[in-house]
């Protein structure tokens, strides 16, 4: 667990300096401004010793002695002497030595120019070489991974890729092979690096030894432009640098947040950008004529929304999204729909979310550093790995270095399983009857209960699946909140969605975090945006219903691709296709835009800026650093000419201005400054506080289970980090990683069924889709798996009757 540290005094090169106590050397040195050179040691890895680099005299009771300064700790009086004459010519001879097979191509090295062993040969290195042979060869570059690409010429064997593929993402795909001189880094036989952190390895390998893919002979480092930025992949907001040149994202890397992401980036965080400059985006307005779109001036295009949108009631029109982009385009939406159209019908989550209020308002709601000092963590949610995947890393920290203890509970076998303290699984649609008897600690549940009275706990909860009762996590947290020291981290996926209904893109809640029904809170929002619509509005599943039965007119899209993401697709495509009227803003031709009126083309990552809000209430800035391609503009700007067409003027001047005006509207929001959240004290993040008079937690209803069933068996659908979304499908880097999909079965149901694996099998639920069987021993008898939003599993949806067929000679 975290200690709290003393200050030691050290004497550093003559100068005595207080340092933390137990600290390593290496780093206590660079604190007091001496850099000591380094290879095998990164802050974030065990120190291990492996490149004696840092090698540094230190006085003691029998004289100097040559340490590495990365696994000494520091210790009071302790005396150092980095630039002696012995210290300067043990570097030397270290440096000369892993030089003597590393090849002299920096002028083709991708690493050249902001490569570690380049600078330190440069500062620490005697100036030329004494060695004449013929250096080692091998192949290169190598193809590791779809990704990934290894040099092993370059390799200086430091250990950073394969110590944080272990240590870190526990996939330990990558390691040392041979001996003496002939040590290499390299895969397992056909056993590609297929990591979800795989990206990782690139950025702290401190040569050109791996290098990714997209990033390949692009560009020089002196040639990039940067700006920090907040990966909207998931809630998690990891924190980027997007990296450019000539206005083109070519690179993205992470940035070191001790409250976030600790400078590691799923492979998604890292690779997604591609999509921004596809051939196939949408970067001119779009008007259907004759079922066929056309493209539009902007003038043309607010012109015919305005004048549609106008033409309903305002109760009659809905809309959904809002999570893809920051707080400012959220706000706008909501004040739009609100304010403008009149409309209490908006929900930025898609049927696959939880209860707004429990979502935003939530407490004692947790950090994710509470996760550092946490004695137990409780996962009854997602597959972190899969939806959170730089959570997952978190938690695994927590587990292996931190030693906390950690319980999960989940229809299958999830990344964490192999850490986890306990783990339990059950069908879904028993979880309520599970939870009464794990609360109890009734028969088996007994021990993994009884850790839970190990505080502090935090839980998180989710939903394990779309097919799930969003109630059963806001119960499994009223649960969690009678244990020592509890807290709640709710777990939503969908990027900004937290950010969303914290600017009232919710049909419960206002601004702020402002209950629907508060009567003072939505006062003081109608001094600002006057007469609001009354009540709460429709959630996605009830504005789809409504408007396949006519008692909605039109539909305004703001990143949302329903007819992908809604649990029930058919309904998402009936209501569609009844609309009188869709509007879509939009970066690419969804299977929703598709059935759209209208698409107004918007502004992606590294074109908007403003700051978004994650899962633990936390906001960060994202920042703008290449311009909108085409005639993309950001959702804000869009709105204020809608709002100004049709008879409001919202005044939104610039991003900045919506952002201002959010900290007078939302309470929550209140005092929040862009340039500190840009440059000042909150440049890592301002975690807000809930509004006073937060709702209590309610234990809600647990007896209501999952309607996906035949008589024996049920469906458990999930989504995967490598999915068939517009993004991933849009980035050439990705969208080969996203698999077709498949039918996980039980073994015992697969011989019920008389399949094996590879067999084909036809599901029916909403939809139908035919695919392979593969062989799930981690499952519950009578539990089908099969990944969500997938090329192959699309429409096939997460509620109604499951029906399996087996497919045989070729029919089903």
């Amino acid at each position: 667990m975290v200690e709290e540290r003393t200050t030691v005094t050290i004497n550093l090169d003559g100068v005595d300096v207080q340092v933390e106590s137990g600290q390593p050397l290496i780093d206590a040195a660079q604190t007091a401004g001496t850099y000591i050179p380094r290879f095998c040691y990164y802050p974030r890895l065990k120190a291990v010793g492996l490149c004696r680099a840092c090698l540094v005299e230190v006085e003691g009771p029998r004289g100097s002695a040559l340490v590495p300064a990365c696994t000494t700790p520091v210790g009071d009086g302790m005396i150092v002497h980095t630039q002696s004459e012995t210290a300067r010519k043990a570097q030397e001879g270290v440096l000369e030595f892993l030089l003597i097979n590393h090849p002299l191509d920096c002028s083709v090295c991708d690493k050249g120019g902001e490569c570690p062993l380049q600078d330190q040969a440069f500062a620490f290195g005697a100036g030329e070489s004494r060695y004449v042979e013929e250096k080692r060869h091998f192949e290169k570059p190598i193809e590791i991974s779809d990704l990934i690409l290894l040099d092993r010429e370059r390799c200086i064997l430091c250990a950073r890729c394969t110590r944080f593929s272990d240590e870190i993402s526990g996939d330990p795909l990558i390691e040392f092979t041979d001996r003496g001189n002939y040590v290499q880094v390299i895969t397992f036989p056909d056993e590609p690096f297929a990591s979800y952190f795989s990206g990782n390895t690139v950025q702290i390998c401190p040569v050109g030894a791996l290098t990714a893919k997209p990033y390949r002979f692009k560009a020089r480092p002196w040639d990039l432009e940067a700006v920090e930025s907040v990966s909207l992949v998931d809630a998690v907001h990891s924190k980027i640098s997007v990296q450019t040149s000539h206005n083109e994202i070519i690179r993205i890397y992470g940035v070191d947040n001790d409250a976030t992401n600790h400078g590691w980036l799923s492979d998604k965080d890292r690779f997604i950008f591609d999509h921004v400059h596809s051939e196939d985006r949408i970067t001119t307005p779009l008007v259907k004529a004759d079922g066929e779109f056309r493209e539009a001036t902007w003038a043309e295009a607010i012109t015919l929304v305005s004048e549609r949108l106008g033409s309903f009631e305002g109760g009659k029109v809905a809309g959904i999204g809002g999570a893809r982009s920051t707080n400012e385009d959220a706000y706008a939406f909501s004040k739009f729909l609100r304010s403008v159209v009149g409309t209490p019908h908006l929900d930025a989550q898609i049927g696959d979310g939880l209860d707004p209020v429990f979502a935003a308002a939530v407490t004692p709601r947790a950090e994710i550093n509470d996760l550092e000092t946490a004695k137990t963590i409780l996962l009854w949610g997602s597959d972190l790995k899969e939806e959170f995947p730089v959570l997952y890393l978190r938690v695994r920290r927590a587990v292996t270095e931190l030693g906390a203890n950690l319980v999960v509970l989940h229809p299958r076998r999830t990344g964490l399983d192999d850490v986890a303290t306990h783990t339990i699984r059950y069908k879904p649609g028993t979880g309520p009857e599970l939870l009464r008897k794990f609360a109890a600690g009734d028969g088996e549940y007994a021990t993994a209960r009884a850790t839970l009275n190990e505080g502090p706990v935090i839980a998180l909860v989710g939903r394990t699946g779309l097919g799930e009762d969003p109630d059963l996590a806001e119960a499994i947290a009223a649960f969690a909140l009678d244990l020592p020291d509890a807290k709640i981290l709710p777990l939503m996926r969908r990027g900004n969605v937290f950010g969303a209904l914290d600017m009232g893109v919710a049909p419960t809640l206002l601004p702020g975090r402002v209950a629907i029904d508060d009567e003072a809170g939505r006062a003081a929002l109608e001094e600002h945006w006057g007469p609001l619509p009354q009540g709460a509005g429709l959630d996605t599943t009830g504005i789809l219903e409504a408007l396949a039965n006519g008692e909605l007119s039109a539909l305004v899209l703001n990143g949302a691709d329903p007819v992908r993401d809604h649990p029930v697709p058919s309904m998402a495509a009936a209501a569609l296709d009844a609309a009188e009227f869709v509007v879509s803003f939009e970066m690419f031709m969804s299977d929703s835009a598709a059935y759209a009126d209208v698409i107004l083309p918007v502004a992606g990552l590294g074109e908007v800026e403003g700051p978004a809000t994650h899962l633990e209430g936390r906001i960060q800035k994202i920042n703008r650093i290449v311009p909108p391609a085409g005639m993309s503009r950001p959702v804000w700007s869009i709105i204020n000419d809608l709002a100004a067409t049709m008879g409001t003027e919202f005044d939104a001047t610039s991003a900045e201005a919506v952002g201002t005006e959010i900290t007078r509207v939302a309470p929550a929001y209140a005092g929040v400054a862009w340039d500190r959240l840009s440059w000042g004290d909150d440049r890592e993040g301002l975690v807000l506080p809930g509004p006073d008079g937060t709702q209590p937690l309610e234990h809600a209803p647990i007896d209501r289970g999952v309607p996906v069933a035949s008589s024996h068996r049920v469906l458990h659908t999930a989504r995967v980090l490598y999915d068939d979304g517009v993004m991933v499908r849009h980035s050439p880097g990705l969208s080969g990683l996203a698999s077709r999909g498949a039918a996980y079965l039980h073994p015992r149901d697969a011989s019920v069924l008389a399949v094996t694996e590879g067999d084909e099998i036809v599901i029916r639920v909403d939809g139908e889709v035919q695919l392979p069987v593969v062989i799930d021993p981690s499952l519950v008898e009578g539990t089908v798996y099969v990944p969500f939003n997938l090329a192959g599993t699309a429409g096939l949806g997460a509620v109604g009757t499951l029906r399996i067929d087996v497919v045989r000679g070729g029919d089903s």
